[in-house]
């Protein structure tokens, strides 16, 4: 009798390929030779070892995201895993967390969505679940409600402690501001003397051309830049050149008055001002008036002599412009107090004045320069004040520009120190370049300051100058067209000051208004 002796054929599990996702919200510690995502990776290629009798084995590509938020699905390597699910390459993604995947529960749906059609488990290391079974997908649903919830009530708390510090003065972090450096022994900021140098004189340039693209061209003449700031990790940010958006957000910055934001609210802030209260009122009054152009050119369709030069004293608000008919066609021509217009007529003493009356004073005043030796005088004085107010700003930026030259002079010399053969597109090299070219740009600017220096000390106008300039005024004013004669009196006048309580009109001339003035318009007869 012959046995026979049979064998069971050996159960060949069918392969599972598997996929392991990392995530990290923060690049915090992503540069150490073993980080967080490592150590998530290594939990998964764990757990999938533990299941090769089942068949599974390791995807080799790596798909990690370090330094992106479980709040959205804007993440590269998850997308990359996406695509390759779609393609049909992954059996079952494992995780070390749910909330490594995804931290929003709609968007957990979208993926379950996904895996479903595709026929893709999931796997959690340290929740022991996969979504194969009916309860593994209840615990998944439970879990990310509660991942959902946590996120929310660290972002509450986020923002109240963000609203607490904000409310007692304090700097909480953003991006820093021209000006101001963050104090490294805490979240404060202290003044940066060159740079609040360059605040206080960009507030003025506005006050003076009430026009952002006009300072736009003055900051870029003079080689400055936003802010440049070097982060925890020694790389250089900021720097840009000023564009309309920028310069707008400085000069409505409530930071440079001492103060902080939040929402709605404004607090005293902990830091020190930068700008003076009236010079920081004067700007956001002009900027509400030019609106977000900051002061584009405007129409001045009836030819208003002291369009943009007229200020109500009572009210430190600027006088506009403005008409009525009556008797069908006969038109009257006013200047109104822009306070007065927004806030009511009683908020103002003096809520309009015709505007040909103060038109013919102040043109008057310009007439008389020429005829009276005392107001010549008195005209010389407040030239040479101002002109000494221009010596001491230029020899600020002069100073300032001289730190910096000597501070990068410094810095340069170090980089080539370790600047070597063969090192030709090391960071270093482009470290240097950057350096040469900063000093270039504050090099020409150092030399445009000092010409302005000389020229300001060589141009002593003397009563002799004054006279001659302006016994010529009758006959210039009289060809020219009121469109001429608004852009005389702007040459010549920085700013009229009518004080309509005490019934008073001081008129500020520019320090080189009358010699551009003799210069433009006298010459120009002379040679005619």
């Amino acid at each position: 009798m012959t046995r026979t002796k049979t064998r069971k054929a050996a159960t060949v599990s069918p392969t599972m390929r598997c996929a392991i996702y990392t995530r990290k919200s923060t690049e915090d510690g992503l540069e150490q030779e073993f980080n967080s995502l490592d150590a998530q990776r290594e939990a998964g290629e764990n757990y999938i070892r533990s299941q090769v009798n089942e068949g599974w084995e390791i995807i080799p590509d790596g798909y990690d995201d370090g330094g992106f938020t479980g709040g959205n699905m804007d993440r590269p390597a998850l997308q990359r895993l996406m695509a390759d699910i779609e393609a049909g390459k992954v059996d079952c993604v494992v995780v070390y967390k749910v909330d490594r995947l995804s931290r929003s529960l709609l968007d957990f749906a979208r993926l379950m969505e996904v895996f479903d059609r595709q026929r893709v488990s999931f796997v959690s290391v340290t929740q022991q679940f996969n979504t194969a079974s009916s309860m593994g997908r209840l615990v998944l649903n439970v879990l990310l409600s509660f991942a959902q919830f946590e996120r929310e009530i660290i972002s509450e708390r986020t923002r109240d402690k963000i609203a607490a510090a904000r409310r007692k003065g304090k700097w909480v972090g953003g991006m820093p501001l021209l000006g101001y450096d963050v104090d490294p022994r805490g979240s404060r900021l202290v003044v940066n003397d060159d740079e609040a140098v360059r605040v206080r004189t960009i507030f003025d340039l506005y006050l003076q051309h009430q026009s952002l693209i006009t300072v736009i061209r003055e900051i870029d003449d003079r080689g400055w830049v936003n802010k440049r700031w070097v982060t925890k990790k020694g790389i250089e940010r900021g720097g840009k050149p000023f564009t309309k958006t920028s310069l707008h957000k400085l000069l409505t910055n409530v930071t440079y008055l001492g103060k902080v934001r939040y929402k709605d609210e404004v607090h005293e802030g902990e830091h020190e001002a930068i700008i003076d209260p009236d010079v920081w009122q004067q700007v956001q009054t002009l900027m509400q008036r030019n609106g977000r152009t900051g002061g584009a050119e405007v129409r001045n369709k009836f030819g208003a002599l002291l369009k943009g030069l007229l200020r109500c004293v009572a009210c430190d608000s600027a006088m506009t412009p403005t008409h009525a008919t009556k008797n069908g066609n006969k038109r009257y021509r006013y200047y109104v107090c822009c306070h007065a217009q927004k806030r009511g007529w009683q908020n103002c003493p003096s809520p309009s004045i015709p505007a040909t009356e103060i038109e013919r004073f102040v043109v008057d005043q310009i007439h008389c320069i020429g005829r009276d030796p005392d107001l010549i005088r008195e005209t010389l004085t407040q030239v040479r004040e101002q002109a000494q107010s221009q010596l001491v700003e230029l020899e600020a930026e002069q100073a300032s520009l001289e730190r910096e030259l000597a501070r990068w002079a410094a810095e340069i010399r170090d980089v080539v120190a370790h600047v070597g053969p063969g090192d030709e597109d090391s960071p270093a090299v482009a470290r240097l370049a950057d350096l040469q070219e900063r000093t270039r740009t504050a090099e020409r600017r150092a030399t445009e300051i000092r010409e302005q220096i000389r020229a300001i000390t060589a141009r002593t106008i003397d009563q002799s100058e004054v006279a001659a300039a302006m016994a010529k005024f009758d006959p210039v004013w009289k060809a020219l067209t009121p469109r001429e004669q608004a852009r005389i009196i702007e040459l010549l006048v920085e700013r009229v000051d009518y004080d309509g309580e005490r019934g008073k009109v001081a008129v500020t001339f520019h320090p080189d208004g009358i010699r551009n003035f003799g210069d433009e318009f006298v010459t120009a007869e002379d040679a005619a």
